[in-house]
Formats: structure tokens, sequence, C-alpha cells
């Protein structure tokens, strides 16, 4: 009886991989891909003396979140309006909202400069202890 168990639970396993197949393999090709974009990304900033504030910005900008769009009912004319949101705040234009989220991008980014001497002091401290 055991043995038919285990036969039904290895042919249901076979279909279900079989299945699922093209999404696990789709799956596999993007991180295939993602890994192999990366690698070409760190050769190529090694001999980049920017890479640093790149990468930087892109560390910052994973912190921030992304502005949403909402459409909404004017009050003066009683017509759907189109609104960008961006930490609770509705600005009209999407530009207005992108240019306040770059400002905080570029705020996190300054305020990781500020404290890199005194990590890298302490980093130093530690070496030598």
């Amino acid at each position: 009886m055991s043995r038919l168990i285990l036969t039904a639970i290895a042919l249901l396993a076979a279909i279900v991989i079989v299945r699922l197949w093209p999404r696990i393999f789709g799956a596999l090709k993007r991180f295939d891909a993602d890994n192999v974009a990366r690698i070409r990304q760190e050769q190529v900033d090694r001999n980049d003396q920017l890479a640093h504030f790149r990468h930087t910005l892109g560390r910052s900008e994973e912190q921030v979140e992304d502005v949403s769009e909402i459409v909404e009912l004017d009050p003066r004319t009683a017509t759907s309006v189109t609104r960008y949101v961006f930490e609770g705040e509705r600005y009209a234009t999407r530009w207005e909202a992108e240019k306040v989220r770059a400002q905080k991008i570029g705020d996190i980014a300054r305020g990781f400069y500020r404290e890199l001497p005194a990590a890298l002091a302490h980093r130093g401290k530690d070496r030598l202890n």
C-alpha cells in the first residue's frame, strides 16, 4: 500500500512540475538575465569613477516610494482630474511630484555622504584593535 501512495505522490509531483515548468523556466531565465546584467554593470563600474554615486542614488531611490496616480473629482468643475501623490501630498502634475521625489532621493544620498567619514573612521578603529 505504501508503494502505491509513494507512486501516486511521485506521479502527482511530476504532473505539477510539468504543468508549472513554463513559469519555473521563465523565472530562472529572468534570474539569469538579471545576474548577467549585474555582472556586466560591475565590470563597467570598475572603470567608472562616478559608479559609487550612481550606486548611492540607486540605493536611495529604493528607499523612497514611487509617485502614484489617482483620479478624483475637481470640487470647482465636478469633472474627473488626475492628481499625483507622493508621501501623502497631492500634486497637480507628475513633474511636480517627481521633482519632490528626486529631492528626497538626493537628501538621502547626501545624508549617506555626511555619515560616511564617521563610518570609515569607526571601521578603521576596528581594524587596529
